[in-house]
């Protein structure tokens, strides 16, 4: 292990995350080899999915690579055209036999693929770390000889196990480890376990743990565990040309602007949900809106405090909210499906036009899943989900739940649970999953928080 101070590995991670690939590319960083070979008409693109490369979100592809890819091909007036790869050694498969020019997405900068690809593109230098609570000062572990006698919980037969095992020989043993089936709980099962107190410690790179700390603002991921690795896009040697224009596009001022609001967006800003305590509302009825939740319900044939209740968990009833995905007002619409609706994203920030419109998305929904889920009050719990995540990670829930045996007409206990399954890459890479990985505990929860304020309202008014 390094003896560099750990404060000062951090330092360097941030400066390169921050300021992007400045000269670890193929070339000099300058555009003038784009003279004899131009920009592609058609960005040819390959990624994979994850939780910060690429996605889906309530309709809406998203990821800090694809928002980035997307904004360079904009810029140069390309056309893009993403696919997704099963794998990152059939990504570099498909780059290697011209399917694709360019892998948007995280690849080690190491022996293995060097002599395959060529680097470009904004760089990524990631470490493991230490997941743990954060606490008084004196309690967090800042040594990891500290570790010893402790409980640590990782990934069985995970890169994480096999470093801690290592780490625990450099220091002489002594780290109580603990491997967890990969198939029940995979890495952010791990770190949400250790925000809840559910296990004391847990280790991921370090990336994942900045994406995982905006949801859990109470985790402390201060102590790098490893070596640092070093990852970026890329393109094949025989169009290092275009890795040399990716590298050029991407360092002027404004490209470097847009990737650090990218970064910030993706790995800063908090996703927590205030509602989480599901304090509730302390006015007289169910929420200060009660009378527009009546007027508009009743027109959709929707239970007014069930509608009442989504508000309550999408924006406390705050019309102004606009969360680190872009979705914006009471009812917290994305501006794309807005659009859809006949609205704007100032529009949806009007409680009415929320009210109406979110009504018209439920209504949309329940017709889609009308025929899968018949019983008309179980389905209002994947309308909810759908709402939440989008139609598209539900209908891979119900597919997943048919396939390993569970009721996929049933909410609680069945595609609630294949809901989960969709951050797994067990599962999101399966056959019959269509639309890739989700952040299925997100929306496991917020049908949970809905119906739990929903049981309020109901005693309430």
């Amino acid at each position: 292990m390094r003896t560099l101070a750990y404060s000062s590995i951090l330092s360097l991670i941030l400066i390169a995350i921050a300021c992007g690939r400045n000269s670890s590319g193929s070339g000099s960083g300058t555009d003038s080899d784009s003279v004899s070979h131009a920009w592609p008409d058609t960005l040819k693109v390959v990624t994979l999915y994850s939780p910060a490369s690429y996605f889906s979100y309530r309709g809406q592809e998203m990821g800090y690579d694809y928002e980035l890819v997307a904004t360079m091909a904009a810029e140069k007036n390309l056309v893009l055209d993403i696919e997704v790869a099963p794998s990152l050694n059939r990504a570099v498969e498909m780059l290697d036999s011209g399917l694709v020019d360019l892998i948007a997405y995280e690849v080690p900068v190491t022996a293995e693929y060097k002599e395959k690809v060529v680097a470009c593109g904004p760089e990524n230098i990631t470490t493991q770390v230490l997941v743990q609570p954060r606490r008084g000062e004196e309690e967090v572990i800042t040594d990891v000889t500290q570790l010893v006698g402790k409980d640590v919980y990782v990934e069985a037969d995970s890169k994480y196990e096999a470093r801690i095992r290592n780490l625990d020989e450099e220091i002489g043993g002594g780290i109580r480890i603990h491997p967890v089936n990969r198939d029940t709980l995979i890495t952010e099962d791990l770190i949400a376990m250790v925000s809840d107190g559910s296990i004391p410690l847990t280790v991921v790179d370090s990336d994942i743990a900045r994406i995982n700390k905006t949801y859990y603002n109470d985790l402390d991921i201060t102590l790098p565990l490893s070596f640092e690795q070093r990852s970026a896009w890329a393109v094949a040697p025989e169009k290092a040309w275009l890795g040399d224009s990716i590298d050029a596009w991407l360092n002027q001022d404004k490209p470097r602007s847009e990737q650090a609001q990218l970064l910030k967006r993706y790995f800063e800003l908090s996703k927590s949900d205030p509602s989480n305590r599901l304090t509730a509302f302390n006015g007289a009825g169910v929420s200060p809106y009660d009378h527009l939740f009546k007027k508009y319900a009743e027109q959709y044939d929707w239970d007014w405090k069930l509608l009442a209740s989504q508000a309550f968990v999408e924006s406390r009833f705050d019309s102004t909210a606009v969360s680190w995905a872009g979705a914006r007002g009471m009812m917290q619409i994305m501006p794309r499906t807005a659009k859809g609706y006949g609205q704007t994203p100032a529009s949806v920030t009007k409680n009415d036009v929320a009210i109406e419109t979110a009504l018209k998305i439920l209504a949309d929904l329940d017709k889609s899943l009308a025929t899968r889920v018949p019983d008309e009050k179980e389905r209002k719990k994947f309308v909810i989900a759908a709402y939440n995540s989008g139609l598209a990670h539900v209908l891979d829930a119900i597919a997943l739940a048919n396939k390993y045996g569970l009721n996929p007409q049933k909410w609680d206990g069945n595609v609630a649970k294949a809901i989960l399954w969709k951050s797994n890459p067990r599962y999101f890479k399966d056959p019959v999953v269509k639309f890739g990985y989700s952040r299925g505990r997100e929306t496991y929860d917020y049908v949970n928080r809905v119906y739990a304020y929903y049981a309020r309202a109901r005693a309430k008014a």
